[in-house]
């Protein structure tokens, strides 16, 4: 019997093309690029923390909002990283990872009929997040190698604009919006009375350039919600423990959300993420972007020399590499070809833009592996041009 109604807020929504690619990788037993999760532990002082907690009978519900070791864990670590107080009752909520976080602050802050500008290309669950709440996303482009535009920033503002989204550094292109382009952002949120939602789950895998929090700058403390999360720091994308800063009345209304949606993260894994916060020193954290930082030139060296054009990262773990020296059929064609015939899973670039054309060209390739199966992984891109150009161009 059909349902007797239409899910008029999902419509026309797939399935996420990232998870999607994870499957087909596994059915043709190829290296998974698409997916960003890593293939190597976590740090044991998180691990071992975790264990413990499982042991010692910490199995049960945690406070809504999060376990109070790791809401105090998180305001001593921003004051240290940031200069800035941040209070562990009133402005922080601990997520079920940043993907919730996100869903939890829309639904929050935004309602229907309110625009929301979204940076593109973007992280895919962001424009499907807007609809959700009945909002409207508005996107805007950012280079990945090139200056933002600003004046076409300023140009999509209108009356019903509410908030701004920003990923920074970013998935898919490693962007890392400088000081000075989140100064005139700032400006811009200041005088057009918006809200800035900022996805900051990369903030210490940065090569070039520096992570300027957008709430430490100069009049944004009050209209900042800041979102992050262990999953990519820590290496621990399957646990699921997100956080969100926000000031004191918007983290009442986030909270309400949350509460809704998914009672509250896991107890034992907030107890690793807060020992991981309270034991690993700044050497941590620059091992991590070394560590990357190397992968990195090792997959763009790759992708270079099998064919593909990319820019090279500032930060984050991908790459979005334009494939039209390999061949001229569409992303998604190409992505499943080199799949299964390469072994080598990417993503399809246009799940990245609003208009699925304008990302017809590229693919996306995650480079949180170890060294050697990314050595692995290129190699087999090696014979790319000749495998596609015997093939013929599609």
């Amino acid at each position: 019997m059909p349902y007797p109604f239409t899910a008029r807020r999902t419509h026309g929504f797939t399935e996420s093309v990232i998870r999607g690619m994870t499957r087909l990788a596994a059915e043709h037993d190829a290296i998974n690029l698409a997916q960003g999760f890593p293939n190597f532990n976590p740090p044991p002082e998180v691990t071992e923390a975790a264990i413990k907690a499982i042991r010692d009978g910490v199995n049960q519900y945690a406070v809504t909002w999060g376990a109070a070791r790791l809401r105090r864990a998180l305001s001593s670590t921003w004051a240290a990283w940031h200069g800035q107080e941040v209070d562990p009752d009133r402005e922080i909520t601990v997520t079920c990872g940043a993907t919730e976080a996100m869903a939890a602050v829309f639904l929050a802050c935004l309602n229907p009929g309110d625009e929301v500008l979204i940076f593109e290309p973007f992280y895919e669950n962001y424009g499907p997040d807007a609809i959700l709440c009945g909002a409207t996303p508005v996107f805007v482009p950012m280079p990945a190698d090139g200056p933002l535009d600003l004046d076409r920033v300023q140009r999509a503002i209108t009356p019903r604009t509410r908030a701004m989204v920003l990923n920074t550094p970013n998935n898919p292109t490693g962007r890392v919006l400088s000081k000075d382009e989140l100064s005139v952002l700032a400006t811009m949120c200041i005088g057009n009375d918006l809200l800035a939602i900022t996805d900051e789950i990369y903030e210490h895998i940065i090569y070039d350039g520096e992570h300027v929090p957008m709430m430490t700058l100069p009049g944004m403390r009050e209209r900042t919600v800041t979102i992050s999360g262990a999953s990519k720091t820590f290496s621990v994308t399957g646990w699921r423990v997100g956080t969100i800063i926000a000031p004191p009345g918007v983290t009442e209304a986030i909270r309400k959300v949350h509460d809704f949606l998914t009672v509250g993260a896991p107890a034992p894994l907030q107890e690793g993420v807060a020992a991981g916060l309270e034991a690993l020193r700044p050497k941590f954290y620059k091992q991590l972007a070394e560590g990357y930082r190397d992968r990195r030139d090792v997959v763009v060296a790759g992708l270079r020399a099998a064919g593909f054009t990319c820019s090279v990262p500032q930060g984050a773990y991908y790459v979005l590499a334009d494939f039209r020296g390999v061949s001229r059929e569409s992303d998604v064609s190409f992505a499943r070809r080199l799949t299964g015939e390469c072994r080598v899973a990417p993503v399809p670039g246009s799940s990245f833009f609003a208009v699925p054309d304008s990302g017809r060209h590229v693919v996306r390739f995650a480079f949180c592996k170890t060294r050697d199966l990314l050595e692995q992984a290129m190699a087999r891109l090696v014979n790319l041009p000749a495998l596609f150009g015997r093939r013929g161009e599609h």
